[in-house]
């Protein structure tokens, strides 16, 4: 199996050109990319776009236009939209080819990114943290797919999934996100963030769907460590829609809250 989601190719007109590999293949269709690389690359192009090393990501957007294939290449570009000495504004764009063949945008992120100061005196977080990891227990979810996004990671269960109240989990990564390139703090929760709505999921995967179509990442202070903490829960309406809320953490406390939207949609039964 692949160590990465993508490979660097080189850079054109379009942006850093890049390959993606096995490993972000997604659980509802191996032709999509999973949501969690996709928006970790976006947040990697959000990080390098005129770096400040005084400044961080404070809260990360990212909207997914449609399904981003898993086949082909695809580009990643940032841009600054709104420069400031202590507050700045970076976007990030994700193209892969169309219908068409045809680049077209298929992911868009921002984020503020804010200076950085001293203020350790007045360092708080109120969630409840997790329950250590030696609690927690591997469900070899692996075993149930062709190689894909869930090969990629130590994913350890500290709840039943769908049982009553928020689902917990711990996970790692066990791959780069870039070929040759390690991952940063920000980069790190991303490759597992979107996992929330998966693990706040009270709905029985062979009835329905739940796909999420945006991630809103408000970072509190920056993970420490390999492992990340996810405690989640899904609201579903009456109407077809949901949103998952859950809080992200690291092996000392939390570090930051997560928000999604989710289309819920009965999935179609095969003629008896």
């Amino acid at each position: 199996m692949s160590d990465s989601y993508y490979e660097l190719i080189d850079e054109d007109q379009l942006g850093e050109r890049f390959r993606a590999t096995d490993m972000v293949r997604g659980t509802w269709s191996a032709a999509i990319q999973h949501a969690a690389p996709v928006s970790a690359l976006l947040v990697r192009a959000l990080e390098r776009c005129e770096r400040r090393p005084d400044t961080r990501c404070s809260r990360v957007v990212v909207d997914l236009m449609g399904g981003v294939p898993s086949e082909g290449e695809l580009w990643v570009t940032a841009h600054m939209q709104r420069p400031g000495r202590q507050i700045e504004l970076v976007s990030a764009e994700m193209l892969a080819p169309g219908p068409d063949g045809t680049p077209r945008t298929v992911a868009r992120a921002s984020s503020w990114r804010m200076l950085q100061l001293d203020t350790t005196a007045l360092t708080q977080a109120r969630a409840a943290p997790l329950p250590p990891l030696e609690q927690a227990r591997s469900r070899d979810m692996a075993k149930h797919w062709e190689p894909n996004y869930v090969h990629s990671l130590d994913w350890r269960w500290l709840t039943v999934p769908q049982a009553p109240g928020p689902g917990e989990s711990w996970l790692k990564p066990t791959v780069d996100l870039v070929k040759g390139e390690s991952l940063t703090p920000l980069q790190r929760l991303f490759t597992v963030a979107d996992d929330a709505n998966g693990i706040g999921s009270k709905i029985d995967i062979r009835e329905w769907t739940f796909l999420n179509t945006d991630l809103v990442v408000h970072v509190h202070r920056l993970p420490d460590g390999e492992w990340i903490g996810i405690r989640a829960d899904t609201n579903y309406g009456p109407d077809g829609i949901g949103t998952t809320v859950g809080t992200l953490f690291d092996q000392t406390g939390p570090v930051g809250a997560i928000q999604q939207s989710v289309l819920v949609r009965a999935r179609r039964r095969p003629p008896s």
